[in-house]
């Protein structure tokens, strides 16, 4: 049976401004000038301000359309402020008193001057590298398409993570090509030959062993090396080195030496083309913090943001349709304009408005951490939450978490992700409020100090850090590990 109810619900909408800003709000600064040009391509009434450019008119922040003339037809946007007399007139739409920013710049630049360009890098995926190098081998037609199958098949560390018999299958089904196990692993043989060595393995112990292999001068360490790989390998992952030498009959001074052999070995030959398109990757920082005398200074980074004005050809369209009757077609024109023009103003005002937002929150984080950005050291990083500077700037969490979010901050010590500023805090022994970024930075350097032979087992670390005044529990310690990329003592011990 189907019944009627009246129900009161409070909601809160965004209006679509809103939207924008908080959109605009969580891009770095690079993918927001990608979305500033897609916006110019989009709306021909915004456009890219010129210093050359003629002196324009600008449209009122608060003016918007409700109707053309008082006949019947009404033309309603979003936001409606109607007129008096309900005619549409330029005048209102235009604030003779407002300077174009361009206006209080002056037109000072020379040949000199560095252009603004966003950096684009380009390069090569290892795929790509490897699929040169089959031309310096004589494949047949049948072996070509095996030998593409198999570096489309490998994974971006370069290894071959599917079976031959796979690799068979997938030439018969898709390539109508039967392969037997030997003709795939005769091509994969040929593969593992190419630069970088170590290339198309099957399991790291195959991809060191490559290497190993490919080495010109051969010493008896590099001997001694292939052989630890080759048949001590299980003891070698697990740093069982009694065993090795028990096994093997050798002196810790050899084992030393074969290790040492072992450590220039890749373990993933795939990054070696890769990691150079990824270390050429700018890094470009949304903020800039110096010190001038002992006294920070915040600037935005502006060199990759374009300045935005509006079109003065659709102004000019504007003030052409703006008097007297209309036909319906000139209405329409006019709609047209209105709403392109709004819409032109609507993201100028976003932008302005998400720089404000960077700023203001920036500054709060630079005042907070004070100390820290003048001294960059780790332990003078003060406990910070996202509710710490929302509460400062009096703005939203998920506002302060937009502006923490993919940007970064170039320092006198680096250029840093903003929201590494951000951590938990703890209590230490003495009842002081502790940063655990300052923890972590403490069982870093712990670790780094530890004897290599015998390294601290995480038991260990709790009691040297109890001492040091930080009372943490062992599943915290090992958390941070973790966290800190650091492996288990077992894994960092060496002869």
């Amino acid at each position: 049976m189907l019944n009627q109810k009246l129900q009161q619900r409070l909601l809160q909408k965004l209006s679509p401004q809103q939207v924008l800003v908080m959109r605009l709000l969580q891009e770095p600064i690079l993918s927001l000038d990608q979305r500033i040009k897609q916006e110019i391509e989009e709306n021909p009434a915004l456009e890219e301000a010129s210093a050359e450019e003629e002196e324009i008119e600008t449209i009122d922040d608060d003016t918007t359309l409700e109707s053309i003339d008082g006949e019947e037809d009404e033309f309603v946007e979003t936001e409606l402020a109607a007129s008096a007399d309900d005619e549409f007139t330029f005048e209102d739409y235009v604030d003779e008193d407002e300077i174009p920013e361009y206006r209080l710049n002056a037109n000072n630049k020379s040949p000199d001057d560095v252009t603004r360009e966003i950096p684009i890098v380009s390069g090569i995926s290892f795929q790509d590298f490897l699929l040169s190098q089959m031309g310096l081998h004589r494949f047949t037609d049948k072996q070509y398409i095996i030998a593409a199958t198999i570096i489309g098949n490998l994974d971006e560390s370069g290894y071959l993570c599917r079976e031959i018999p796979a690799l068979a299958d997938d030439l018969a089904f898709n390539q109508a090509i039967e392969a037997t196990h030997d003709e795939v692993l005769e091509v994969l043989k040929v593969i593992q030959s190419f630069d970088p060595p170590g290339i198309a393995a099957r399991s790291l112990q195959e991809c060191l062993l490559i290497q190993i292999e490919h080495k010109q001068d051969r010493t008896y360490a590099t001997d001694l090396a292939d052989v630890i790989l080759r048949f001590y390998f299980d003891e070698f992952s697990k740093k069982h080195y009694d065993k090795i030498l028990q096994k093997g009959n050798i002196s810790e001074e050899e084992l030393r030496e074969a290790i040492a052999e072992i450590q220039k070995l890749n373990p993933k030959p795939g990054n070696t083309i890769s990691e150079v398109t990824r270390d050429s990757q700018y890094v470009v920082p949304d903020f800039m913090i110096t010190t001038n005398d002992g006294i920070l200074e915040l600037s935005l980074n502006t060199r990759y943001t374009r300045e935005l004005s509006l079109n003065r050809d659709y102004i000019g369209m504007l003030h052409e349709y703006g008097g007297g009757k209309r036909k319906q077609s000139e209405k329409d024109a006019l709609t047209f304009i209105k709403q392109k023009l709004d819409s032109a103003r609507g993201f100028i005002d976003a932008i302005k408005q998400r720089q404000e937002t960077l700023y203001t929150t920036m500054k709060a984080i630079m005042d907070y951490q004070q100390e820290y950005f003048l001294t960059g050291d780790d332990t003078k990083l003060r406990p910070m939450i996202l509710k710490d500077i929302a509460t400062i700037v009096s703005l939203d969490i998920s506002t302060i978490s937009r502006v923490a979010n993919s940007k970064y901050v170039q320092t006198p010590f680096g250029t840093l992700m903003l929201k590494s500023f951000f951590s938990e805090s703890m209590l230490n022994t003495e009842g002081e409020e502790i940063s655990t970024r300052e923890i972590k930075k403490i069982l870093s350097d712990t670790i780094e100090a530890e004897p290599k032979i015998k390294p601290l087992t995480d038991d260990e670390l709790v009691s040297l850090l109890k001492e040091k005044g930080y009372n943490i529990a062992r599943r915290t310690i090992a958390k941070y590990r973790k966290q800190l990329n650091i492996p288990v003592a077992r894994l960092r011990k060496e002869l």
